[in-house]
């Protein structure tokens, strides 16, 4: 039966699962706010284009205001989730607490370091559009200051290492390679990007592991055509801003450490012990109600849903997590009218990974390809997840540009006068005074 009010529903998270649930949400039922950090929805897949100068963040990023444009149901908060009292029915964030008949958590994933601060501290991560802007800043004021490093330092500048060959790992070394042999030697012709080293470390004993066996072989030797020095079966132990140090004993000089080497839940405090699953992720039955309670539920990266197939846990991509909500939102309607709820049951619809021009690896159910076909398949799909027609169109043009011309006007440094001043001054603390000399 239809209740004589509205009820509330609180959403943590616009990303993939929060939107979608929302977006599929009766709101002729249920009143929703929407809480989350950023005022826009990020689409993660393409955030090392940002970071490598491809695409603007402006192109994959959607304020959430505007995707809701002229709905009276849903209420946004930009806030920060402090904790989460279950009797109470009550959400503390950073501005207040905020009531729910019904509670969705969407909060997705974070960076795992596995508890090494230090690299932590000195390595770049890509969880969103700030990390990915920061990366690329980083990454020109690099070669800005390679010019003028002294000689016995230009190898430590031009060293990049990756720590992870999953997906995003194995993405971000092929764009790397790309952009070091056709656009950077244009922008800077003195320096000698033969010295520029490209390495991808992997703890497991092939790229793109969870993949399959011509998906793993095809794009170790996709990278290793284009330059990328791969080590598998290696860890990283240390990082201390300068070296790097491997579980085998070797070290590597890197001014610039990615970390794409896993991802832990985002934390959320409140919630009761037998709900607290493996990675911080949340305990759900397979309707994606939260273990030990009867009007909280959890979808996404966050979900931990053991079920027959999938006896560890669903893989945390956009597909299950776009796919969890829908089906949420249809229990909700189902609820309301007596009907017997769907249980979630996951269709691997197949995974993908582009390795740079005209190289992906595609594996669907039945059948696996590589190549220019699983090329254009990857960037036709990933076009089709963008939220806005507008933004496909920007990014399609940005690729098409970018194809033909092998060159991008993107390689901007947006970095606060103040802020710059003070990479400088701690770029000559750590390194010296800049030579002034001819390369």
């Amino acid at each position: 039966m239809t209740p004589n009010r509205k009820l509330r529903v609180v959403v943590i998270g616009g990303g993939f699962a929060g939107l979608q649930f929302i977006r599929r949400l009766d709101q002729s039922v249920y009143d929703v706010l929407l809480i989350d950090k950023v005022n826009h929805h990020q689409f993660q897949p393409l955030f090392y284009q940002v970071a490598t100068s491809q695409i603007e963040p402006a192109s994959i990023s959607f304020p959430l205001r505007s995707i809701f444009y002229g709905s009276r149901s849903v209420q946004i908060r930009l806030t920060v989730v402090e904790r989460i009292d279950t009797e109470a029915k009550k959400v503390y964030t950073g501005i207040g607490a905020f009531s729910y008949d019904y509670l969705v958590i969407a909060v997705g994933c974070k960076t795992n370091f596995f508890g090494n601060d230090k690299i932590a501290q000195h390595a770049f991560t890509l969880k969103s559009s700030v990390d990915a802007i920061q990366l690329r800043n980083h990454i020109l004021l690099t070669f800005e200051r390679t010019i003028t490093a002294p000689q016995d330092q230009k190898d430590f500048f031009q060293t990049l290492v990756i720590v992870g060959a999953g997906p995003t790992g194995v993405e971000l070394a092929g764009a790397f390679a790309e952009i070091r042999k056709m656009i950077l030697p244009k922008d800077y012709p003195r320096i000698d990007f033969s010295r520029f080293k490209i390495y991808l470390i992997e703890g497991s004993q092939n790229t793109l592991n969870n993949m399959s066996e011509l998906s793993r072989k095809t794009s170790r030797r996709y990278l290793e055509k284009m330059g990328v020095k791969i080590l598998t079966s290696t860890y990283v132990k240390d990082y201390d801003g300068r070296t790097l140090t491997l579980s085998n004993g070797d070290t590597i000089g890197a001014m610039t450490v990615i970390w794409a080497a896993g991802v832990t839940g985002n934390k959320i405090e409140g919630l009761p012990r037998e709900a607290e699953g493996p990675g911080n992720r949340i305990r759900v039955d397979r309707y994606n109600k939260v273990v030990g309670l009867e009007d909280v539920f959890a979808v996404g990266d966050i979900a931990y849903m053991e079920t027959p197939k999938y006896p560890k846990g669903h893989p945390q991509v956009a597909n299950v997590a776009i796919n969890q909500a829908r089906n949420l939102a249809l229990n909700f309607t189902r609820r309301l009218k007596g009907r017997s709820l769907k249980e979630y049951e996951y269709k691997d619809l197949g995974s993908m990974a582009t390795i740079g021009r005209n190289k992906a690896v595609v594996d669907f159910p039945f059948f696996r390809f590589k190549g220019f076909f699983a090329w254009v398949v990857w960037m036709f799909l990933h076009l089709m997840l963008i939220l806005s027609v507008r933004n496909r169109l920007v990014i399609f043009i940005n690729w098409a540009w970018l194809y033909l011309t092998k060159n991008s006007s993107l390689r901007l440094i947006l970095m606060p006068e103040e802020k710059l001043r003070e990479e400088n001054a701690a770029f000559l603390q750590k390194h010296g005074e800049a030579q002034d000399r001819v390369l």
